[in-house]
């Protein structure tokens, strides 16, 4: 039997192979290589080249390897550009991924872990100060690719009711950091997570960077994000997987650790944690930016027993700077 990852040679994926390597679990990596990267899939790991759409490439595989579950993180994920090219998303995002879910129900795969986002909620739910959303807040999206990733959830509950297979849906709030051990880290040619782009300026990567509004309904004006770190995410999809194997019920589960940042905030972390400070200048807001997103998470630890090991910025950031010197130093060599 073995696990088949999406998007496995990409940021969150690279994380969760390991995390599944270390439990003794028999992997399948399938990836693109449109934005990951080959050497982030370990030798232990089986890789596969491929496209999720590709149903006979996908089929071959489940059959091959004896897959009985799904992780699916394949997709397109800058909020931006799903406003400037929205197709691309709804076709990657929703498309291909329903074209996954067909063939891997075909093909009798027994449960899917899908990877979605706390984007699905948009500024309708976002929380004021001193809030958290749960699960059972209203949907809303506010960007294609959060519609793209609402649409997704929606065909996996209806597949998995059709065929019989359980889901997990883990609604990520926003992912920073590496791997402790330094195995894995964020590798984007173009970085457009917060942490990652501000820890390009501490090691000196870019000269400065920009604050994207500072109007937003928050103690500082600048937005507010629940940043969770990626070993942890990995963690949470791995109990996921044990809950379905117990014969759990599928569940929609947010993952965050109820505690927000602003952006201001965030940089000032990231120049502390470096001892280097840096330029950040004021720009225009970006379209599909809420106010403020912070997680209500206790479904996730009460359900499936999840318990974070990194709930703290200051080791987040630690993580992420580690590892943007290593890739620094490693391109200017």
């Amino acid at each position: 039997m073995a696990v088949l990852v999406t998007g496995g040679a990409g940021y969150i994926g690279s994380h969760m192979v390991l995390e599944l390597l270390e439990a003794g679990e028999k992997v399948v990596v399938l990836d693109d290589l449109s934005t990951g990267r080959r050497d982030a899939v370990p030798a232990e790991a089986t890789f596969v080249r491929g496209k999720v759409g590709d149903a006979p490439r996908v089929k071959a595989l489940i059959e091959r390897h004896g897959v009985e579950e799904v992780m699916h993180f394949a997709a397109a994920i800058i909020v931006p550009e799903s406003h400037s090219n929205p197709l691309k998303y709804y076709l990657n995002n929703t498309a291909e991924t329903a074209r996954l879910f067909q063939t891997a129900a075909e093909a009798g795969v027994k449960r899917v872990i899908f990877s979605s986002t706390a984007a699905v909620y948009g500024q309708a739910a976002a929380g004021s100060e001193g809030e958290a959303l749960s699960e059972r807040a209203p949907l809303g999206p506010i960007s294609p690719y959060g519609a793209s990733k609402m649409m997704s959830e929606r065909i996996l509950a209806d597949a998995a009711a059709a065929y019989g297979f359980r889901y997990a849906i883990l609604r990520y709030f926003n992912v920073a950091g590496a791997d402790p051990y330094g195995r894995a880290g964020q590798s984007s040619p173009v970085a457009t997570h917060l942490i990652k782009i501000a820890a390009e300026c501490a090691v000196g990567a870019r000269d400065g960077m920009k604050i994207f509004g500072e109007d937003y309904a928050t103690r500082d004006g600048t937005c507010e994000r629940d940043y969770v770190h990626v070993s942890d995410l990995a963690t949470a999809h791995l109990r996921a997987l044990h809950h379905l194997r117990a014969r759990g019920e599928s569940d929609v589960f947010n993952v965050g650790y109820g505690q927000g940042a602003t952006v201001r905030e965030v940089i000032e972390a990231v120049c502390a944690v470096a001892d280097r400070p840096f330029e950040a200048t004021p720009a225009e807001r970006r379209a599909g930016d809420p106010d403020r997103l912070v997680a209500d998470a206790a479904k996730l630890r009460e359900t499936l027993g999840w318990t974070p090991r990194h709930a703290d910025l200051a080791t987040i950031v630690k993580h992420a700077l580690a590892w943007e010197r290593r890739l620094h130093a490693s391109r200017a060599a």
